[in-house]
């Protein structure tokens, strides 16, 4: 039956409706007009009636040529409408009209146009789970999941608001991760885009004055203006390299299953990055596992999408095997076991949970703990790395400069 229902929530991608310009007349007799997406000029008309309005002139609204391109969707925007439309229907307005002031009040386009794609689709018959899973860039199995299991069991108010909590605390945890890789990785990119500036244009200025001293020049010196050398030359071979390198990497690894787990492996094996992203992974992992068994998905179905949520292939395939060990009888606690991946303490909390029967609260104590967690080790991480980075600066540039002014000081002192 499961299965079943998950295949009848993968229905073909929806099409955005049209947006039509109308103006009418108001119950006050009052001149109004306004935008509105509908399948076509009849349905927009009847729908316009429906609000108290007779409709004058209703037109497809034309494409400006010049228009900029439509806003992307982001995961941000996700958890807000999920948080609006919670709370909306926790207040008493209903759905249909909860999805039109959303869609309608909107800031980004493109959200606004799927909102409305989705009220029209619901309007049709079909299911808010279904109308969802249309939009599958934006909408996950576990989104989809969840929003079934409210429908079906009569708490879809109650687990929206769990879903906004659910995606804000991942965006939450994303950001905190997300900066910990992006400060070092900017700092050593622009310290080599400074490096490269000064081999390519500076150092040069001074070899052309060195030229002229006649004097033989210090080791470093030499060195300095090899390496400059080589800069000057092969500029184009260095940056292109790079560049090429970078991107043909990042395809590989959207494309790669085996360069994907190669880099998941190794990133989880670094120093100090490794330790931010296991406990990353494993919280949300806790949290979206919570999360779908307290909304009364069955354990095996869960796992699924819980694999996804994690972030990392490694606990992703770890997630499956243990899916396909509980399907068989196992414990939880003890499929976690086998996989080596979990801290004893978070094994042993699911065992209590397993025993008590409270899983799911034992589990969203354990997201909130790693989520602490990752607080921490984030803060810790990015004041630990500041001097690191200060000193390599400041040794590369010092470095230079010393090499550069070594030959006047030598002069200086013969003279």
């Amino acid at each position: 039956m499961a299965t079943a229902a998950k295949a009848k929530l993968k229905p073909k991608k929806a099409e955005l409706p049209t947006l039509f310009i109308w103006q009418g007349t108001n119950k006050a007799g009052r001149k109004v007009k306004g935008e509105q997406a509908g399948e076509s000029i009849q349905a927009v008309r009847a729908d316009l009636r429906r609000q108290g309005i007779m409709p004058d002139k209703v037109r497809r609204k034309p494409k400006d040529l010049f228009a900029p391109r439509k806003p992307k969707i982001k995961p941000a925007h996700i958890a807000i409408f999920s948080r609006m439309l919670a709370t909306m229907m926790s207040s008493g307005v209903p759905m249909m009209q909860s999805l039109q002031i959303i869609g309608e009040g909107h800031e980004n386009a493109s959200m606004q146009e799927m909102i409305l794609a989705i009220k029209a689709d619901v309007e049709s018959g079909t299911s808010l789970a279904e109308s969802l899973a249309k939009f599958p860039l934006y909408f996950d199995d576990l989104y989809i999941s969840l929003i079934n299991a409210g429908e079906q069991s009569g708490t879809l108010e109650a687990l929206l608001h769990e879903i906004a909590t659910y995606q804000e605390k991942t965006e939450a945890l994303k950001s905190k991760i997300k900066k910990a890789l992006v400060y070092p990785t900017a700092i050593m990119v622009v310290a080599f885009i400074v490096t490269a500036i000064l081999m390519i244009f500076v150092i040069p200025q001074f070899q052309a004055l060195f030229t002229g001293f006649g004097a033989d020049l210090p080791g470093l010196t030499k060195m300095v203006i090899s390496i400059s050398q080589v800069f000057q030359d092969y500029w184009w071979l260095i940056f292109g390299s790079i560049i090429g390198s970078v991107m043909g990497f990042m395809a590989a690894q959207r494309r790669s299953r085996k360069v994907q787990h190669f880099m998941d492996r190794m990133l989880l094996k670094l120093p100090v990055i490794g330790d931010v992203l296991t406990k990353g992974a494993i919280a949300r992992f806790a949290r979206t596992f919570s999360v779908m068994f307290k909304a009364g998905v069955p354990m095996v179905e869960a796992m699924t999408s819980v694999a996804g949520a994690t972030g990392n292939i490694v606990y992703n395939e770890a997630t499956l095997e243990m899916r396909d060990d509980v399907s068989t009888g196992t414990q939880l606690n003890k499929a976690m076991t086998d996989t080596e991946l979990f801290p004893n303490m978070v094994i042993q909390m699911v065992s209590i949970g397993e025993e008590s029967g409270s899983l799911d609260a034992m589990l969203a104590k354990v997201a909130d703990f790693f989520e602490r967690e990752v607080d921490d080790a984030v803060d810790n991480m990015t004041a630990l790395m500041e001097p690191f980075i200060m000193a390599f600066l400041g040794v590369l540039i010092g470095t230079l400069v010393i090499a550069m002014y070594l030959p006047i000081f030598k002069l200086g002192a013969v003279v």
